[in-house]
């Protein structure tokens, strides 16, 4: 969603970090390029205006010019005011047990989902034993279907009556009942709208009377752009909000809704949801999303994403195989295994310093599927030992893989170059792992550092 951004303001911040001295006259091309970033990805105009002025004060500011890199500096400035337009740090949902959560939303921006997606968040990230998901858009059966399925598929409680009458005293006797079974968390999937009106707010009214919720989060899509912001103002102004869950932050918009939503509205986004699987939805960090932005990567949730995909057993496993310099086509492809979990390769090289402006797409994503068929297509005895792949046993793999022989001859030879890596690193062979890793950079198209996948 942001890569468009990323490239604009990856040139402003270049022509930033070059200038020795700040002046209102030599910082102006670069917050011009800045302001023009921001609009292009739909900002609100006001906002990003308010949001180049403020760049350009601290900028001209006493300890800025002081400094010793003004230039480092103004990154430094455009980084947190960024993080602030953002809504600064990461807000924890409210203490009090049981917790009532009401979400409320129109229709299509992923409420339904993101209610049971909400669900199985706060079983695994902030400890939340026993959630219950309530189906109060009795308007729409499918949504309560819907809800059902994905409150099954994550063994979570799930209560409705598709018989009741009155909507909020249904809602309330429900909660009633979810919190005698020792639900600690109630969350509420109230009816959506293609529009605002005044029947849906009068329900939401009468639902909030009943049960009280201490949190009240309005489910957005991001592709909607300011939209989606719109929509949230309008909310605000009869429904007290606490929150936002912003949706499909994966698609292609231009994220003007996630910059502008807390400076328009005055409301936090509390959570994301990037994918369309139960796993895609985290805690909202501002200060990890202004990295990725500016093309610093987000080394925090790439940490936190592996802890919670890899199987630390076998990490374990390969990691002794590496300081033996023992580390085989089969634990490669068990690697690879892992790292699909952590999502599509694009998503995880945003998250590594420098590599946020790299562009990957269907073609590596594709590459590193022609690997994994190769490998997949070797015997046991040649995934152990990949020496013994003759001239005979590299064709056999390559028609069982679907690829060319010289597909499979680059995989073996940056595999083997890996290898060789890794008995340098062990042996403290420095000066000779250096020349090699220049070798290794810029060949066919490959991963960073050589890694086996580098074939067109």
């Amino acid at each position: 969603m942001f890569n468009h951004l990323t490239d604009k303001l990856t040139k402003a911040l270049r022509d930033l970090r070059g200038l020795s001295k700040l002046t209102a006259e030599n910082i102006a091309p670069a917050l011009t390029e800045v302001n023009s970033a921001l609009l292009s990805a739909d900002v609100n105009f006001k906002v990003a205006q308010e949001f180049t002025e403020r760049v350009k004060t601290a900028c001209l500011g006493k300890e800025v010019v002081e400094s010793v890199s003004p230039g480092q500096m103004a990154v430094k400035v455009v980084s947190d005011e960024l993080t602030r337009l953002l809504g600064e740090g990461a807000r924890t949902l409210n203490p009090q047990r049981p917790l009532r959560i009401l979400l409320v939303g129109l229709q299509g921006s992923g409420k339904t989902t993101s209610a049971a997606k909400l669900a199985r968040h706060l079983i695994k990230k902030e400890g939340v034993r026993k959630p219950s998901l309530i189906a109060a858009d009795l308007r729409r059966p499918a949504a309560i279907d819907q809800l059902e399925t994905l409150a099954k598929n994550e063994g979570i409680d799930f209560r409705a009556d598709r018989a009741a009458k009155d909507v909020p005293a249904m809602v309330a006797q429900l909660t009633k009942d979810a919190e005698s079974s020792g639900s600690d968390v109630v969350i509420v999937d109230t009816a959506g709208r293609l529009q605002i009106d005044a029947d849906l707010m009068s329900e939401i009214s009468r639902i909030r009377e009943l049960i009280a919720p201490q949190e009240i989060f309005l489910v957005a899509d991001a592709a909607l752009g300011q939209q989606a912001v719109d929509v949230a103002a309008q909310f605000n102004a009869s429904t007290p909000l606490t929150g936002i869950i912003l949706t499909k932050l994966d698609g292609d918009a231009r994220g003007g809704a996630a910059l502008s939503m807390k400076s328009v509205t005055g409301v936090p986004i509390r959570y994301i949801g990037t994918g369309e699987k139960s796993a895609d939805f985290d805690t909202f960090h501002p200060d990890r999303l202004t990295q990725r932005i500016l093309g610093m990567g987000d080394v925090v949730s790439l940490v936190e994403k592996a802890q919670e995909v890899v199987d630390h057993k076998e990490a374990a496993r390969i990691a002794e195989k590496l300081k033996k310099s023992d580390f085989d086509l089969e634990d490669f492809l068990a690697q690879m295994s892992q790292m699909k979990k952590m999502g599509p390769l694009g998503d995880v090289m945003k998250m590594m310093p420098g590599m946020g402006n790299m562009q990957v797409g269907a073609r590596e994503e594709k590459m590193l599927g022609k690997t994994e068929a190769i490998i997949l297509s070797m015997t046991v005895k040649e995934r152990r030992k990949p020496d013994i792949l003759n001239a005979s046993r590299r064709a056999r793999i390559a028609k069982g893989s679907g690829t060319q022989v010289s597909d499979v001859n680059a995989m073996i030879k940056q595999f083997t170059q890996m290898r060789e890596m890794m008995k340098m690193m062990k042996g403290g062979r420095a000066h000779e792992l250096m020349r090699k890793m220049g070798q290794m950079g810029g060949g066919r198209g490959g991963f960073p550092g050589g890694f086996p996948g580098g074939f067109r």
